[in-house]
């Protein structure tokens, strides 16, 4: 079993899209979508939930009133700013625990708290893990690497040969959970001067981890100087760029019906060029 992670040095750059557009090509793979904080392959692959499992990350500090003397101290100690006349704001509250060893009464207890929700689902190219982190909660990196296990694990119990990741942007603790046990990871890039940083960042984290760095030039047409650039600075540390996907009004009307561009139109020129990709990166994974 192989596992490749699609990523990108910030949102925006058509990771998704290339995502779902593998997912649609592929035969025999299980699919994670990791960005649990804004996740949106969902939109494209449909899945149908046939598992739910709450995800817990953070404790919360609770104080009984009944045995708190109003002493202040939680208050006083509280870094975040978190505790105002003796209750406890789920929002600010960081979970650290401090209150909690500094209460002289022990009126503050530790509770769990859900923070999202993992799910397990189906979709009409393969099975699909998923998950959804709530609004200002934390521990995403946490929630990823559940993700990527309920992946794996579907992989095995299904005999699928391939996993196939949609990271999260950026190169944050998410973006480091999603890349554990990993064969390769693919960096999708538009030929700007940020895109150009981003990547650059991107491929650096693969290095540090030791994964195997592919290069996807999305709208590479935009801009031929820095498409060259890109290409240049590739080949001068050894990173096979792997695609050149054009721009392409189709696929701005795929995202609109709601499907991945090989799908909705299978003949358009950026269709054809991530049928390419997908083919190089599959060679490059020896599937």
């Amino acid at each position: 079993m192989k596992q490749i992670t699609i990523l990108s040095g910030k949102g925006g750059t058509g990771k998704t899209t290339i995502t779902a557009s593998f997912a649609a090509l592929s035969r025999n793979a299980v699919f994670a979508d990791c960005d649990v904080d804004a996740s949106n392959l969902h939109l494209l692959l449909k899945p149908e939930v046939e598992q739910t499992v709450e995800f817990k990350g953070l404790k919360l500090a609770v104080i009984d009133s009944d045995r708190c003397t109003r002493c202040g101290l939680c208050e006083e100690k509280c870094r975040f700013n978190a505790i105002h006349d003796f209750k406890v704001d789920p929002i600010q509250c960081e979970g650290c625990g401090v209150c909690v060893y500094v209460c002289p009464v022990k009126a503050i207890d530790f509770v769990d708290r859900v923070c999202g929700h993992a799910y397990i689902s189906r979709t009409r190219f393969g099975p699909m893990s998923h998950a959804r982190l709530k609004p200002g909660m934390e521990n995403s990196g946490k929630l990823v690497t559940l993700v990527r296990q309920n992946a794996k694990r579907l992989a095995e119990e299904k005999g699928r040969d391939l996993v196939l990741v949609d990271g999260p942007p950026g190169i944050g603790c998410p973006v480091i959970a999603s890349l554990s046990e990993i064969d390769a990871g693919l960096v999708v890039v538009e030929p700007t001067l940020s895109g150009i940083h981003d990547l650059k960042r991107a491929l650096g984290l693969l290095r540090h981890f030791k994964v195997d760095p592919l290069v996807c030039i999305n709208k590479h047409d935009l801009n031929h100087k820095n498409t060259e650039d890109i290409e240049e600075f590739c080949a001068e540390n050894g990173v096979e760029v792997v695609g050149l996907v054009p721009f392409d009004p189709e696929v701005t009307r795929a995202m609109v019906a709601g499907l991945p561009v090989v799908e909705y139109a299978p003949g358009a020129p950026a269709s054809n060029a991530i049928k390419e990709t997908w083919s190089r990166v599959k060679l490059h994974l020896g599937l």
